[in-house]
């Protein structure tokens, strides 16, 4: 029951960003279900025992690859697809508490937590780069064979 609660927030959060973010309508739902597949990925990772960086670049990667799709076969940008789909994977709750323990001089804890919030940001990034340079050199292989 647990992760279906967590699927229809991850859902509702990834929507109601795409709002906020002037996604198109139409849009709106497929936003969301981008973010609750992308979070999926990575509560079933977590749950298996998997690195939480392993499974944020997971998570980010298959988002990416799935915005792509979306975008192709609905002709809108990727990153309205892109960009709402990666909200419930930002450690924004991690990088706050970081903030919070600088402030109350833990500052052990507080780097803990900034070098960790550093690593997810940084697998997030790296997620929808290596997504973007694949989808690249796919479009290139079959562009190229279109030509033979």
């Amino acid at each position: 029951m647990k992760i279906l609660e967590q699927l229809i927030t991850s859902f509702i959060a990834t929507g109601a960003f795409g709002i906020i973010f002037n996604a198109p309508t139409q849009s709106l739902v497929k936003c969301g279900l981008v973010g609750m597949f992308g979070w999926l990925i990575y509560v079933v990772m977590v749950d298996q025992r998997a690195d939480v960086v392993l499974a944020t670049l997971s998570a980010t990667f298959l988002v990416a690859v799935i915005s792509h799709i979306l975008a192709k076969a609905y002709k809108t940008p990727v990153i309205i697809f892109s960009v709402s789909g990666v909200i419930p994977l930002v450690p924004g709750g991690l990088a706050y508490d970081a903030m919070r323990n600088f402030v109350q001089n833990d500052y052990g804890h507080a780097v803990s937590l900034a070098a960790e919030a550093f690593l997810l940001s940084g697998a997030i990034a790296f997620g929808l780069v290596f997504s973007e340079v694949l989808n690249q050199v796919i479009r290139k292989i079959n562009h190229h064979e279109q030509v033979k």
